[in-house]
């Protein structure tokens, strides 16, 4: 028999007999209404759970990982408000249903038989997946099975406190709310589950609010793997900054008393707290885990006969709350009921089109408060000496310090974060002044993790604020990829657009920094970031261009809700001259803040007809060079800044290159996976002239005079153009 079915039948014959496991004796606050309240969460989980595995050997269903062994996360959800954010374990069936029962209007288990049944129908994902979620209830959906949730976890705590000092336009969360976020025992060992961990307490450590509750389920085995016994105790039992609760899941009254006890310290003293839960997991891993094949029998069995809901019958009788007759009732009904229920549910429509597939890729629209951009006064007085330099051409690094003062003038919703942001004003000063100018609260100078930086900027948006995290490298941008691929990315996907995070990410990045850090500074590949669908990638390659499109990627996350990157190229941040030295070729002066370059929008230097060099970035900087030499030798070229590299401009480009008679691609990125690959197969398919490509070698970059050896120069640019239109003119 199927180990459901075993500890069905269990149930049935032990409750019919009065044999229920010993414990103790109920306690603690919890009264008789939410008791049977919790009971009958209980019931709904254990009958979704062996539906869900009925349903997928009829092929209806879709999804077995299931919530029976947990059953106790419901006296959790009631000991919390229904206006706390959680971000849920996807155990955590019972804690979803718990705090349906404390909204009006939710029908629960038909909400989750639509999952089950991948119907578009689906309140929460559209049929997208099988995801605990939902909007009434203050649920954002999480798509990862292990502890990618964790660091935005901190950042939604984060943004509470922060609301309050600087309340953003579109607030999620109450003043007074907690943030709670349920994981399991293996999953607490994940590095992006540490990072999170320390993370709250560096933060609680400097007595800087952050509301958050942990909770760890405990079942003692991570699908096979199991969990050292006591691990999770003597880890996280006395943490600095982090105050540790421990129950035993298995008893309602205990975890309510216990959960209630967390729940008011972390509402009371804006603090983190640690709830270890001890639970069970029966069943197995999910439906297709046998159990028996790394666990003995009597292991098993020694698990099934400690039922939480078993407990839960012997804990209502004695409270006086519930009769076993009247707890095997609800349970007999339960399943009856939600059989019944599943029988429509899998009649309901599912998605069948890639468009209706991709319907939520991208973020809903959303109305923000009209803004005209700081006062000339506000501006005089944050900018000060600042306004007579912008008369005269500047480089790109202080134009783009320039043009985020007037975007963070413009709009109070802005917040950054990044190491070395705030005081020190960046690695390459990019950031210099702002925290003079906004405080510390907005520019936030963070421990030294990625992926905390990129969880507090996901954490934050959720809350209403327009964050622009900031990486100091590229390369440094794979220690967290995960949490824009994962987490960022895919929210509005997986909500059927009813969850967004709208960022602005800065990374410095690329390469041609001469003799500085090689390839750990030094990098060239921006696959991961175009491999996202839904995500925004832009690359401008002098500083107005930079201000103008940082004013239109604010613009796209503050109104579109999108998740942007700014790569700016670390290279060009300090440069001045184009053709020879002191010439000023590459400086430009401030565009007034209402000027921007719009998502789409290319860049043309000149109208040859000879030849289109397609680039961007360093490359465009070069193929500019290039241009010069060119004309010397009779070809008459364009040059052609692409500016945005995902998604690419592509009419904008086959535009752009109409009349030339040959197109020159020239990309900084390595051969394999780079912006060439695309845009070779965009001319091809859309253009009718000869196409070739000048590209940086599959190769890291080395540090000293080698620092350009691999990537394309403006010679070998030239040498490329003169091959493609068969020599000089």
């Amino acid at each position: 028999m199927d180990r459901a079915d075993i500890v069905h039948e269990n149930f049935l014959r032990r409750v019919a007999a009065r044999d229920l496991p010993p414990g103790e004796a109920p306690s603690g606050p919890l009264s008789a209404a939410d008791a049977v309240a919790g009971y009958r969460a209980g019931c709904l989980t254990r009958a979704l759970d062996r539906q869900s595995r009925a349903m997928q050997k009829a092929g209806q269903g879709f999804y077995t990982i299931g919530s029976s062994g947990h059953e106790g996360l419901a006296a959790v959800a009631l000991a919390l408000r229904p206006t706390d954010m959680a971000f849920l374990h996807y155990r955590d069936a019972a804690f979803q249903i718990a705090r349906a029962g404390q909204v009006p209007g939710q029908s629960i288990a038909w909400d989750m038989l639509l999952s089950f049944a991948a119907s578009s129908e689906d309140p929460i994902s559209g049929g997208r997946h099988k995801v605990l979620g939902s909007k009434a209830l203050a649920i954002p959906p999480q798509t990862s099975t292990i502890a990618s949730h964790l660091p935005k976890a901190v950042g939604a705590a984060y943004a509470i406190g922060a609301a309050r000092r600087h309340r953003p336009e579109h607030q999620e969360l109450p003043d007074d709310a907690i943030v709670y976020c349920s994981f399991g025992d293996a999953s607490a060992n994940h590095s992006t589950a540490q990072g999170a961990f320390n993370t709250a307490q560096w933060t609680s450590y400097q007595s800087i609010p952050l509301p958050l509750l942990f909770v760890c389920e405990d079942n003692g085995i991570g699908i096979s793997t199991k969990t050292p016994k006591g691990w999770i105790a003597a880890t996280f039992g006395n943490r600095p900054g982090m105050k540790y609760f421990r129950c035993n899941g298995l008893d309602l009254y205990e975890t309510f008393r216990v959960a209630r006890e967390a729940a008011d310290y972390v509402r009371s003293r804006r603090k983190p707290a640690f709830l270890h839960v001890g639970t069970i997991r029966l069943y197995g891993h999910a439906g297709a885990d046998v159990p028996t094949t790394y666990l003995s029998r009597e292991e098993v069995e020694a698990e099934e006969a400690n039922d939480p809901l078993l407990h839960a019958v012997r804990l209502l009788d004695q409270a006086g709350a519930l009769s076993p007759d009247e707890a095997l009732a609800i349970y007999e009904d339960t399943n009856a009921r939600v059989a019944r229920i599943a029988a429509e549910a899998v009649t309901r429509p599912r998605l069948r089109t890639a468009g209706e597939v991709m319907a939520s890729l991208i973020p809903p629209a959303r109305v923000c408060r009209p803004t005209n951009g700081p006062s000339a006064e506000a501006r005089g007085a944050v900018f000060g000496g600042d306004m007579k330099a912008m008369e005269e051409p500047q480089i790109m690094s202080r134009l783009i310090n320039w043009a985020l003062t007037d975007l963070m003038l413009a709009h109070p919703e802005i917040v950054m974060m990044g190491e070395d942001v705030g005081r020190k004003g960046g690695v390459y000063g990019v950031t210099q002044k702002l925290v003079n100018r906004f405080g510390s609260d907005r520019m936030i100078d963070t421990l030294l993790d990625e992926q905390s930086i990129l969880g507090l900027a996901i954490g934050m948006a959720q809350n209403g604020f327009v964050p622009m995290p900031e990486i100091q490298f590229l390369a440094y941008l794979h220690n967290a990829e995960d949490q824009i691929r994962g987490e960022a990315a895919t929210l509005s996907f997986f909500s059927n657009g009813q969850y967004t995070n709208p960022m602005v990410l800065r990374i410095a990045g690329l390469g041609y920094q001469k003799g500085f850090g090689g390839h750990f500074h030094n990098d060239n590949s921006v696959a991961v970031l175009r491999d996202i669908p839904g995500v925004i990638l832009a690359c401008p390659s002098n500083g107005a261009d930079a201000a103008k499109m940082l004013r239109e990627c604010v613009r796209l996350a503050r109104e579109e809700q999108r998740v942007v990157v700014l790569l700016e190229p670390i290279a060009l941040y300090p440069m001045r001259d184009l053709h020879s030295e002191k010439d000023g070729g590459w400086m430009c002066r401030y565009p007034d803040p209402s000027e921007t370059i719009a998502l789409g929008e290319v860049g043309i230097h000149g109208d040859g007809k000879d030849l289109a060099i397609v680039t961007f970035a360093n490359g465009y900087y070069l193929s500019r060079q290039a241009e010069r030499r060119l004309a010397d030798a009779g070809v008459k070229a364009r040059v052609i800044d692409l500016r945005w590299l995902s998604p690419l401009p592509a009419d904008a480009l086959v535009d752009a290159v109409a009349g030339a008679e040959r197109i020159l691609i020239v990309d900084e990125t390595r051969r394999s996976g780079g912006i060439a690959e695309a845009l070779m197969a965009l001319c091809a398919e859309r253009t009718k002239v000869p196409v070739a490509r000048i590209t940086a070698e599959d190769s890291f970059i080395a540090t000293g005079p080698a620092y350009a050896a691999t990537m394309p120069s403006a010679a070998g640019i030239f040498d490329a153009a003169m091959a493609l239109v068969g020599g000089a003119k």
